[in-house]
């Protein structure tokens, strides 16, 4: 990773995971915009929420990230970083979200700075992994578990307690 505090790496991640989980499959958009409005609507009142993912997942939508080397660089530093510095490198269309925004900068500065560039990342994953997703790299993936899989047994491997999970001597 191009110099990425693995925190936001993981924190990148599980916003991913959670608006995935929030769409469901099939994608429910319409639920998952309430979600929004809902999260929002919270940190607009003050709430006190406390969680970098939740505020991630309510701007990461509406965040307009002007200045993504900035914002790169100040991925580096998780538990140290300038806020009033990240808040001038993004912008926000959205009146109910700009308030929002507004108001936990306000109140908590660094938890505005980790959600700003958790959104950040999450949008732009492929500015900062190193992972190789083309044919190639996939085929020698799969070819090294394969490799692998055969590895772990060896001939006359007793391989009986693979099927019967339940321990119930249903052979």
């Amino acid at each position: 990773m191009k110099n990425i505090h693995p925190e936001f790496a993981y924190q990148s991640r599980e916003l991913g995971i959670q608006i995935d989980d929030t769409l469901g499959d099939p994608p429910d958009r319409r639920n998952y915009a309430n979600i929004v409005k809902a999260l929002i609507g919270e940190f607009s009142n003050g709430s006190g929420i406390d969680d970098v993912n939740l505020l991630s997942f309510a701007l990461a939508d509406y965040l307009r990230f002007n200045d993504p080397a900035g914002l790169l660089a100040q991925a580096a530093h998780y538990d140290k970083g300038n806020a009033a510095k990240v808040l001038k490198m993004v912008s926000c269309d959205d009146a109910a979200a700009g308030k929002a925004l507004a108001t936990v900068a306000a109140a908590d500065p660094e938890l505005a700075r980790k959600a700003i560039i958790t959104a950040f990342l999450f949008k732009n994953h492929k500015r900062w992994t190193d992972e190789d997703h083309s044919l190639d790299a996939l085929q020698k993936e799969e070819d090294s578990d394969e490799e692998e899989d055969e590895d772990q047994l060896e001939q006359g491997h007793d391989i009986e307690h693979l099927f019967d999970t339940r321990g119930d001597d249903n052979a």
